[in-house]
């Protein structure tokens, strides 16, 4: 009961107060950081457990090449969400960006559990640097995770649903998905309300570096990761995998509609358990649907998304 308590509190939440909650107000401040505070799910990952694999689920696992990456990106996400959660001078808002930064630290520990469990290998990692603009950082971090976080939700969607992996692999991975929709809906409402509280030509300044973010992360998603572990190795993986990753998950075809269309619909089942009045990520739902428009119907899978 317990369990299914603080599961159902991880996905709904509903503020007491009143009325609009008006970016920049104190009231849309304050309770945009409350609902991540009530929200906390307290699992620990030393406590998950790690269903043995079949021969073609652990290949299948072994091969994504998004572990390296993967693993990487918490832990970068939660240097930068610390280094400027210490720079945040609102006590409620240090405070909520801190602990987005320690739920990123969880998911890399659920990661490298995993990986550990099912021997996936991993390339050493090269030490975090400490980012010289804090705001940058955790700008190019919450829109990155806006963009991972939509395709995310269908790509676990069609993982679920192909019954290639054990319900129990799924049924653990379900709250780390979850988490990373409270961080994209925790983000964009800052956002919001960061640009708000900002005088005109410090806005002015705020869009030009929100532009220059996007323009960082379309190039980003258009080449390969090239790093160098700590070893001075450099390692190729799929920066884009969120979006082209549906073939790996599943044993039938599901084309660039079928996703989008799945994307979009879990995008709104996951956020629809918060408060309404509370602002959603828009920019890549927006430009999933646009893009839809000028898609073709190809012909119905049986197994395809509905």
């Amino acid at each position: 009961m317990a369990i299914e308590a603080a599961d159902r509190n991880f996905r709904h939440w509903t503020s007491n107060v009143e009325g609009a909650l008006k970016p920049g107000s104190d009231a849309h401040r304050s309770e945009m950081c409350r609902m991540f505070r009530e929200t906390f799910n307290p699992y620990r990952p030393s406590v998950l457990d790690w269903p043995q694999l079949g021969p073609d689920a652990l290949a299948r696992i072994v091969s994504l090449p998004i572990w390296d990456i993967a693993v990487q990106t918490e832990g970068r996400a939660r240097l930068r969400m610390a280094a400027y959660a210490n720079i945040i001078s609102e006590p409620d808002v240090r405070e909520a960006l801190a602990l987005n930064a320690w739920e990123e630290s969880r998911h890399k520990e659920v990661l490298s559990r995993m990986v550990a469990a099912y021997d996936i290998p991993l390339a050493s990692e090269a030490p975090y640097v400490h980012p010289k603009d804090a705001e940058w950082a955790y700008l190019v971090t919450g829109y990155s995770e806006c963009i991972d976080s939509f395709f995310a939700f269908g790509l676990f969607e069609i993982a679920r649903r192909s019954g290639l992996f054990p319900p129990e692999l799924i049924d653990t991975f379900e709250p780390v998905i979850q988490e990373e929709c409270r961080h994209i809906l925790l983000f964009a409402n800052w956002v919001a309300w960061h640009r708000a509280k900002l005088s005109w030509w410090r806005r002015i300044l705020f869009e030009g570096k929100v532009a220059a973010v996007w323009a960082f992360l379309g190039w980003e998603r258009m080449r390969l990761a090239r790093t160098l572990d700590a070893d001075g190795n450099e390692h190729k993986q799929d920066n884009n995998f969120t979006v082209n990753g549906a073939q790996s998950l599943s044993s039938v075809q599901v084309g660039v509609r079928e996703l989008i269309t799945l994307c979009l619909a879990e995008n709104e089942r996951r956020f629809a358990g918060y408060d309404r009045r509370l602002l959603r990520p828009e920019t890549v739902p927006k430009l999933a649907g646009f893009a839809l428009r000028f898609m073709r119907a190809g012909k119905r899978n049986e197994h395809a998304p509905e």
